[in-house]
């Protein structure tokens, strides 16, 4: 599994728990705010006024952090 920008962020947040603080230290409250955990990444990210390229970034970061929760298991 690869995330890419269009993941609904429930799925996200199923696929990797810890992406919840993740976001959230990016300024994307999901979950805890009462947000719509079923728009995108990408949506999510518009909203808070980030661009391509910062959210590029997130999926890029996001990966990193499956990659590294797949090693443990």
């Amino acid at each position: 599994m690869k995330i890419n920008e269009e993941i609904e962020i429930e799925e996200l947040v199923n696929l990797i728990p810890e992406s919840v603080t993740y976001l959230m230290e990016k300024g994307i409250r999901c979950l805890r705010c009462g947000e719509p955990i079923w728009t995108t990444l990408k949506n999510a990210a518009k909203e808070k006024g980030f661009d391509d390229a910062e959210i590029e970034n997130f999926v890029f970061e996001l990966n990193d952090l499956l990659v590294k929760r797949v090693n443990n298991f």
